[in-house]
């Protein structure tokens, strides 16, 4: 248990980013496999239009700390090679 103040502040700040990040990363994940869903299904002219929508969220999600550049890269270039 935290006995100082700050420590108390810093498990709050803590918290509040994590509900954050967990909120960034769900939505990253859905765009992901919507697009995932749509090609599996045969859909691909769906799939391109929500790609732009799914790098909006990766990107984000790479600003923010939640994954790394080279990952949100991967992701993205991985998600072109299965629409096109």
């Amino acid at each position: 248990m935290p006995i100082t103040s700050s420590a108390k502040k810093a498990i709050r700040v803590s918290k509040r980013k994590k509900v954050l990040n967990d909120r960034r990363t769900k939505t990253m994940k859905e765009a992901v496999k919507k697009i995932e869903k749509a090609v599996k299904a045969g859909k691909k002219d769906e799939a391109v239009q929500m790609l732009s929508s799914a790098y909006a969220a990766v990107d984000k999600a790479a600003k923010r700390g939640v994954i790394k550049k080279n990952n949100a890269s991967r992701k993205k270039a991985r998600l072109t090679r299965l629409v096109k």
